[in-house]
């Protein structure tokens, strides 16, 4: 075997073996990426489930206040 197909043989190995490191390494780059989404996902799923228990208790609060002010009014003495 010639030396300049020895060195061809030597760097199209290394090429692929680069290609192939690359590859790998953008996949695990990937992998990571989709699970901080599923996490990112969870994290508004918590922040929704905590708004609309904020909007529920909020509206429940308004609701309790009508009434009570109501309930007052009814109990004040007629001059």
């Amino acid at each position: 075997m010639s030396a300049a197909s020895k060195a061809a043989l030597g760097v199209s190995v290394l090429l692929s073996g680069g290609v192939i490191i690359g590859v790998h390494v953008q996949q695990r780059r990937l992998r990571e990426r989709l699970h901080e989404g599923v996490y990112r996902d969870l994290e508004r799923q918590k922040y929704k489930e905590h708004f609309n228990l904020l909007d529920k208790h909020t509206t429940l609060a308004l609701q309790l206040e009508t009434e009570n002010s109501t309930m007052l009014m009814a109990r004040k003495p007629q001059a």
